[in-house]
């Protein structure tokens, strides 16, 4: 194995003990820390310096693409400002290839957590339902668990080989 190689792996592990903390915290406390998502950003000039720059201008256009959907859905009231920074900084190591990849995992991750709610306590979301999530009945899905997911796929795909290097 290479020093490049080595390399990729130690961020890509890296990128994963961040991910886990923003998925526990986001799941315990409904909150997505600045630290985390800025230890993502670092991890990723770590990432884009080994790969050689290869993949950055993908990469910015799938933030920026990210960044206006997800600052559209926080107006509207469908996401949290954490989780639209969260998804911004993982669409960067998704790039514009694997940007549709990342987004359907995590609708489909969030879609199966919200079905375990619903499951798990049914008027709740009953009531969720019909107040269009206002009211003093808890607070959302924990998107940062989905997204945390769904950006360590894009990640270790290609590394592992079950998706192809874009």
């Amino acid at each position: 194995m290479t020093a490049t190689e080595l390399a990729r792996l130690a961020v890509a592990a890296g990128l994963v003990v961040v991910l886990a903390i923003i998925a526990v915290n986001d799941a315990r406390h409904r909150r997505i820390p600045n630290a985390a998502v800025l230890a993502m950003l670092a991890l990723f000039v770590a990432w884009t310096a080994i790969n050689g720059g290869v993949g950055l201008v993908s990469s910015l256009e799938a933030a920026g693409i990210s960044l206006v959907i997800t600052v559209a859905l926080y107006a509207f009231k469908v996401i949290g400002a954490g989780d639209s920074k969260l998804f911004t900084v993982a669409a960067l190591y998704a790039g514009d290839a694997y940007l549709p990849l990342m987004s359907l995992v995590t609708v489909l991750i969030g879609g199966a957590i919200a079905l375990a709610i619903l499951v798990r306590r049914p008027a709740r979301g009953l009531v969720m339902f019909q107040m269009r999530g206002e009211g003093d009945w808890g607070r959302g899905i924990p998107y940062g668990v989905p997204i945390a997911i769904a950006c360590a796929a894009v990640v270790w795909g290609p590394l592992l080989g079950y998706l192809p290097r874009a």
